[in-house]
C-alpha cells in the first residue's frame, strides 16, 4: 500500500527548481511535448523580479508520495482581475501530475484551502498565472506539439478534473491554417474592399527604431479593445513593459501589425514565429552553453507562426477591421515564407473572431478548456 500524498509549499530556490524541472518526468514519453526554457522558466517565476507576482501573492506546491515527487500546482491571486470583474475569483496554474486521481485531487484541494483562506469564494483555471500568459487544459488535438506559449497535457489530466466535479467555465480554440487551405476568396475581397472604402486603414508593421512608442499604442489598443471580452485582465505598464523587452529580441517585425485610421492607432496584431519548433530540439531546456547554438542555427529556419493576438479598439469594432488585419498577416507571412500558422487563442463564444479565422480558411485542430469551482 502507498504512502498518502505530502504537500509541501515551494520555499527555496532549490525547491522551485525542482517546480520547474517537474514536467520531464510527466512528458518523458510524449513526443509531441515542447520542454520550456529552464532561464525563461527560472525568471518568469522568480516572484521578487516578475511584476504581477510582486503584485499578486501566490503560493506554490509540490505533491510527494514515498519521497518522491509526483505533481505540482500554484495558487494564484489575480488583484486585477478582481478589481476589474468586481468579484472573488482565486486562480489556480501550472498544473502538472502523474496519472493518479488522489495527487489531482490532493494539489487543487490545497490550492483551494490556501484561496478560501483569503476570502476568495470560486476558483478557476489553469492560468498561468493569467489570461494574458499561458491559458487552459488541452481537451482536444492531443496528436501535434503546441505552438508557442500554448500549453500541452495528456488526455487524463481533463478526466481527472471532470471527475473531481470541475465544471467548464469557458472552451478557447486554436485554428491551424496552411498555404494549401487559405482562402482568401472573392467573398473576403469584396468584404475587404467594402471595409477599406469607409475606413481606409493603414496597416504597417511594427517600427522597431521607435519601439516604445510603438509599445505604448499596442498596450492602449489591447487594453481597450479586449476590456468587453470574457476573462479579461488589464495589463499594468509594468507587466507589458516584462513581457514586451523579452518579446523585443524575438519577433519578426514583418508580422507585428499596428493599423492606422486618420493618424490614431486604431489595432494591432502580434505574430511570432513558431519558437517551439526550435525549443523541441534544444536538449532538456538548456540553452547554456551548447542550446544557443541549436536555437541561434535554426531560428531562422521556422516557416510557420502563432497569431497570438489580434485588438481593435471598441469604437471601430462593429466595422469588420479584423477581416483586412487577418488578410494582412496572410498575404505578409506567405512573403515572408511562413507556409503555416495558429490563430489561437478564439474564445468558443466570439462570433467576429471565429467566423473571421473560418473565412480564411482555417480549421479548429484544438480546444483548451477553462474550468472552475465554488470555494
Amino acid at each position: 500500500m502507498s504512502q498518502a500524498i505530502e504537500i509541501k509549499p515551494v520555499n527555496t530556490s532549490k525547491e522551485m527548481m525542482t517546480f520547474i524541472k517537474f514536467p520531464w518526468k510527466v512528458y518523458q514519453n510524449d513526443p509531441h511535448w515542447v520542454p520550456p526554457l529552464l532561464m525563461d522558466r527560472k525568471k518568469f517565476l522568480n516572484r521578487e523580479k516578475n511584476p504581477f507576482f510582486q503584485r499578486n501573492p501566490s503560493e506554490f506546491y509540490l505533491a510527494y508520495r514515498n519521497g518522491k515527487v509526483v505533481g505540482r500546482v500554484a495558487a494564484i491571486i489575480n488583484h486585477e482581475h478582481n478589481k476589474f470583474h468586481k468579484d472573488k475569483m482565486g486562480f489556480f496554474g501550472f498544473l502538472e501530475a502523474v496519472n493518479d486521481r488522489e495527487v489531482f485531487a490532493a494539489l487543487l484541494d490545497t490550492a483551494k484551502a490556501w484561496l478560501k483562506e483569503k476570502g476568495y469564494d470560486k476558483m478557476m483555471g489553469p492560468m498561468n498565472p493569467s489570461t494574458n500568459d499561458e491559458a487552459g487544459l488541452l481537451i482536444d488535438g492531443f496528436d501535434s506539439p503546441p505552438y508557442f506559449m500554448m500549453t500541452h497535457n495528456p488526455p487524463y489530466y481533463a478526466e481527472h478534473l471532470d471527475a473531481l466535479g470541475y465544471q467548464k467555465a469557458k472552451d478557447l480554440y486554436a485554428y491551424y491554417i496552411d498555404e494549401n487551405m487559405v482562402h482568401l476568396g472573392k467573398k473576403l475581397e469584396r468584404v475587404s474592399r467594402g471595409i477599406r472604402e469607409k475606413f481606409p486603414v493603414n496597416i504597417r508593421p511594427v517600427n522597431m527604431k521607435n519601439f516604445r512608442e510603438e509599445l505604448n499604442l499596442v498596450r492602449e489598443i489591447y487594453n481597450d479593445a479586449w476590456a468587453p471580452n470574457w476573462g479579461f485582465v488589464p495589463m499594468t505598464p509594468d507587466e507589458f513593459d516584462y513581457v514586451a523587452n523579452d518579446f523585443k529580441q524575438i519577433i519578426d517585425p514583418e508580422v507585428v501589425l499596428i493599423g492606422e485610421f486618420k493618424g490614431e492607432a486604431v489595432g494591432f496584431l502580434l505574430g511570432m514565429p513558431d519558437y517551439n519548433r526550435v525549443f523541441k530540439k534544444i536538449p532538456n531546456g538548456r540553452l547554456l552553453p551548447f542550446g544557443i547554438f541549436t536555437f541561434l542555427t535554426n531560428r531562422k529556419k521556422i516557416d510557420s507562426m502563432r497569431v497570438i493576438t489580434l485588438g481593435i479598439k471598441r469604437e471601430y469594432q462593429p466595422y469588420g477591421l479584423g477581416a483586412l488585419f487577418y488578410m494582412e498577416i496572410v498575404q505578409r507571412g506567405l512573403a515572408k515564407g511562413y507556409k503555416s500558422a495558429e490563430m489561437s487563442w478564439v474564445l468558443e463564444d466570439n462570433e467576429q473572431m471565429n467566423k473571421a479565422a473560418q473565412l480564411l480558411g482555417g480549421k479548429v485542430h484544438k480546444t483548451y478548456r477553462i474550468y472552475e469551482t465554488d470555494l
